[in-house]
């Protein structure tokens, strides 16, 4: 068996376009809606990931904006900048890039965004309701690995699924929205012992434990779909997943590559909560 790869570039494009014609639709109706997205500091990755949302957010015309202040910035000059976009109507997504400086407490942070404007899914009004089951905002990435799994037909329901990594980001709420969806799901971590004896059970793998190749072959079930979230730089420069894909794709049914999987999605799904939180607005209006 070689494994199908779930293209998350190509799934991220076909979504993009679907999104264009929502914001059209919503420009009719004299709305632009406009995304915010704040960094303090100067962090590499960071600079790079909101490069990738900019461009999203052009593409399918929503419109952008960043604000980027120096590491030297004060929490409370954070959360009053927050505040001042909680209360503009004209943006209906505020974004703060994580990490953040040492000095600056990241919860104090995310809690003080709107709820009714956080697209990024992390407050804990929002997670709340995801866990309940409710309509939300939902987190990004795991948001975008349950799309890749139901765009090749996959029926999650009743499925073994085996996450890896108990991040508050990906690892706890991917868990979640694949028990939503009615799968069986386990959770394991540094702590877990003979961890392949869990992963070789899964019917769905995801892997996010942000560990080089982590996952081999021999971890693996037959037929399995796996969903690599790593993002990892190896001595030699290049990137590669948590998952050895080499050997993954002789076993499992469907893979995901790195990059160009689980990536693209994160950030089509972060410009899909932008348009939703616009259409929310103009309902309230």
């Amino acid at each position: 068996m070689v494994a199908t790869i779930i293209d998350g570039k190509q799934l991220s494009q076909q979504k993009r376009s679907e999104l264009a014609k929502e914001v059209e639709q919503i420009k009719a109706k004299g709305l632009l809606p406009k995304l915010v997205v704040i960094l303090v500091g100067d962090n590499p990755a960071s600079v790079s990931y909101i490069r990738g949302k900019q461009k999203a957010s052009e593409e399918i015309g929503v419109g952008f904006k960043l604000e980027h202040f120096p590491s030297t910035l004060t929490e409370k000059e954070l959360l009053d900048v927050i505040e001042s976009y909680n209360n503009n109507d004209e943006y209906h997504g505020i974004l703060v890039q994580l990490p953040l400086p040492d000095h600056i407490n990241e919860t104090a942070v995310v809690e003080k965004i709107s709820p009714l404007k956080d697209v990024d899914g992390f407050h804990p009004i929002n997670i709340g309701r995801m866990m309940t089951g409710q309509e939300t905002f939902l987190p990004c990435t795991p948001a975008g690995i349950v799309e890749m799994i139901k765009s090749v037909g996959v029926e999650i329901a009743g499925k073994n699924v085996v996450v890896v990594g108990r991040s508050n980001i990906v690892g706890k709420p991917v868990g979640q929205l694949l028990l939503n969806e009615h799968a069986t799901v386990t959770y394991c971590h540094s702590k877990t012992n003979n961890l392949s004896s869990y992963t070789k059970e899964a019917d769905i793998l995801v892997a996010a434990v942000g560990r080089a190749n982590f996952i081999k072959g021999s971890d693996i079930k037959q037929g399995a779909v796996v969903i690599d979230v790593g993002v990892n730089r190896l001595d030699n420069g290049k990137l590669c997943g948590d998952v050895v894909f080499d050997e993954a794709k002789e076993i499992a049914s469907y893979v995901t590559p790195v990059p160009g999987g689980v990536g693209p999605m994160t950030i089509t799904m972060l410009a899909h909560n932008t348009v939703q939180s616009a259409k929310q607005f103009l309902n309230r209006k």
